[in-house]
């Protein structure tokens, strides 16, 4: 059986039962085509979740449900932080889409020095952060995940080494001496996890960072693309760690 679809929203309303409505609520009423006694599960992305049943159509694009139980499911510790560096075309919004489906609890734009695509000030930078915004999201429904990571404003080198005060960095570079399984991870705090884009980390960023106190770690013999490298280190991370 497959587990009920999710929809987010603002808030939960109090009460028994609610109206979808908006953008979720003509997904749920006329693409996803629910029908009275189906399931599905409301949220509001921050760890509040009501299980609900589709009680009666609501006008053509809005259901009316009723709330059958309502939980609070905390967020995951340790918290993963993803610094995920600029990366060409979609290859960048299917970076964010996987690490949210593994897992991640915040994603940060890096802008790193051999990043081939630039987000510049202004309008089109505000629309390609809005692009990995809206797909975090969508990604969060895919995945059911009751907490919807946070995107950040894009940071440069400089802005990254601020992130790893009182925080495990971890630096993921092929050529690393050290396995990521090797690493003693925390059971609570944050971990910060960098990937660079895919020329490769510079030298200078590794010694900025490596200064801020990350350390650089590989995941295997393997050499992953930028676009799928947080998700696999994330996999890693969730079973080497207390949150799976």
């Amino acid at each position: 059986m497959s587990t009920p679809p999710l929809f987010l929203v603002e808030s939960l309303p109090p009460g028994p039962s609610m109206v979808l409505d908006g953008p979720e609520g003509r997904h749920a009423a006329t693409v996803r085509r629910l029908r009275p006694g189906e399931e599905l599960t409301v949220s509001d992305g921050e760890g509040n979740v009501a299980s609900c049943v589709v009680d009666a159509p609501e006008g053509k694009d809005a259901l009316r449900l009723t709330v059958v139980s309502r939980t609070f499911v905390p967020a995951p510790r340790p918290r993963v932080i993803v610094a995920q560096a600029l990366v060409k075309g979609d290859r960048g919004e299917l970076a964010v889409e996987l690490a949210t489906e593994a897992g991640a609890d915040v994603i940060v734009p890096w802008k790193a020095a051999r990043c081939v695509v630039k987000w510049e000030d202004g309008p089109r930078g505000e629309k390609a952060l809005a692009r990995w915004r809206n797909t975090v999201r969508e990604a969060a429904k895919q995945a059911r995940r009751p907490w919807v990571p946070t995107v950040l404003e894009p940071v440069t080198t400089k802005g990254l080494a601020a992130l790893m005060d009182s925080s495990l960095g971890l630096l993921l570079e092929g050529s690393a001496g050290r396995r990521l399984a090797e690493v003693s991870l925390p059971a609570d705090g944050d971990i910060v996890l960098v990937v660079g884009p895919e020329g490769g980390i510079s030298g200078e960023e590794i010694t900025a960072l490596s200064a801020a106190g990350a350390q650089a770690v590989r995941l295997g013999p393997s050499v992953l693309r930028a676009s799928t490298a947080a998700a696999v280190a994330l996999g890693a991370i969730g079973a080497l760690s207390p949150r799976w």
